[in-house]
Formats: structure tokens, sequence, C-alpha cells
């Protein structure tokens, strides 16, 4: 079955950086859009990132532009998401989606705080 599993999440402060992975498994990874979400407390869950297939077609939310990059390494059925400059703001769930098959990983904390 469709698994993600994210990780790389913590705790950092403003202005600092963290990497976060999903590794995914139990479909063709390297052939389907992947994308990143964020859910803050009290808030709805927001699009964060999206990349295509082989690696183009990337959107980014307007509120990480030039800080965040979404990536992909198709041989290792992995998204990543590298996270600069990252400001209070940024402190959520942050999970990893399939849309073609509509699943979630399990989420992972990222707090940003002094």
């Amino acid at each position: 079955q469709v698994q993600l599993v994210e990780s790389g999440g913590g705790l950092v402060q403003p202005g600092g950086s963290l990497r976060l992975s999903c590794a995914a498994s139990g479909f063709t990874f390297s052939t389907y859009a992947m994308s990143w979400y964020r859910q803050a407390p009290g808030k709805e869950r927001e699009l964060v990132a999206r990349i295509g297939s082989v690696g183009g077609g990337t959107i980014y939310a307007d509120s990480v532009k030039g800080r965040f990059t979404i990536s992909r390494d198709n041989a290792k059925n992995t998204v990543y998401l590298q996270m600069n400059s990252l400001k209070p703001e940024d402190t959520a769930v942050y999970y990893c989606y399939t849309p073609r098959y509509g699943y979630w990983g399990q989420g992972t904390q990222v707090t940003v705080s002094s």
C-alpha cells in the first residue's frame, strides 16, 4: 500500500534552516507529482510546494517563495523540502502528499522559536 514517511523536523531558531524528507513506497514514485503541505495550530492545512514527476513544474506558496525549495530524487523515492531563513510563522506540522492517490504522511513538527 501507499506509504509516506516524513522526517527532518525539529526546533530551530529564526533565520535557521531545516531539510525535510519524505520517503515514499507502494507506488511508482517517479511517475507522479508530489506536494508538501503544512498546518499550524488553529489554521487550515495549506499547500507549501509542489513538484512535477521529473522535477520540473514547481510551485510555491507566496509566503515561502525564495526561502523554500522542493526537490526530489526518483532513484531514492524521496521528496525533499529545503527550508531556509525560517520564521516563527513557519511553525507547523508539515505533511507530504501524493495528489494522484490522495495519501498523506504522518507529518513532522517544525517549530521556529528563539
